[in-house]
């Protein structure tokens, strides 16, 4: 099954619902790849085991891994995490997260600014290149448990919007500008 992403309607109602435009615009994995999001669909039944998934790590330096399971049973200040989850934000590295079980969303702007909703599956292996803004939020079913992957150590430092300064940003959007119409390729 393919990832699904639309153009969000903004809204200050329940964050866990869809927010669909009316009419609905959906956005391509072509768009996304135009954003520098990367996409792969892979098995989570054994991910340990899954030569696509080996090859995506070796290829692209995926040294360390952990596990994230959100949800309010098994995570300590559930609200507050998920509220600061869900602030329009950067990082300075790639954002690599892999869906195991669960489903929720990533949302992340485009060119022009408006929110794109990417909704990860089991499944769904997405990457956002550094100094895009985003955020992450669940959606009803509010469970998903997702394997974390980075470049060397461990770093969720988030940097809240505006960052327009910031070294990453910067080369996002110096990027973004020399690949203007230029699809990047998933593994």
């Amino acid at each position: 099954m393919a990832l699904q992403a639309w153009y969000m309607e903004e809204n200050k109602e329940d964050q866990t619902l869809p927010h669909h435009c009316n009419p609905k615009e959906h956005v391509s994995l072509s768009k996304l790849a135009e954003l520098g999001v990367l996409y792969w669909h892979l098995n989570p039944k054994d991910y340990e085991n899954d030569k696509e998934f080996q090859t995506i790590r070796q290829t692209r330096g995926y040294n360390y891994m952990d596990l994230l399971d959100l949800c309010p049973e098994k995570v300590e200040n559930y609200e507050e995490k998920l509220k600061n989850f869900y602030r329009e934000h950067i990082h300075a590295d790639e954002e690599i997260r892999y869906c195991l079980e669960g489903s929720g969303y990533f949302d992340v702007r485009d060119k022009d600014d408006r929110w794109i909703r990417i909704w990860i599956k089991e499944g769904d292996m997405i990457v956002l290149p550094a100094g895009i803004y985003h955020r992450f939020t669940l959606d009803t079913t509010n469970y998903v448990k997702l394997l974390r992957l980075f470049v060397g150590e461990p770093v969720w430092t988030c940097y809240n919007r505006p960052q327009e300064e910031h070294p990453s940003r910067k080369e996002y959007i110096k990027n973004l500008s020399e690949k203007v119409g230029v699809a990047l390729q998933a593994y």
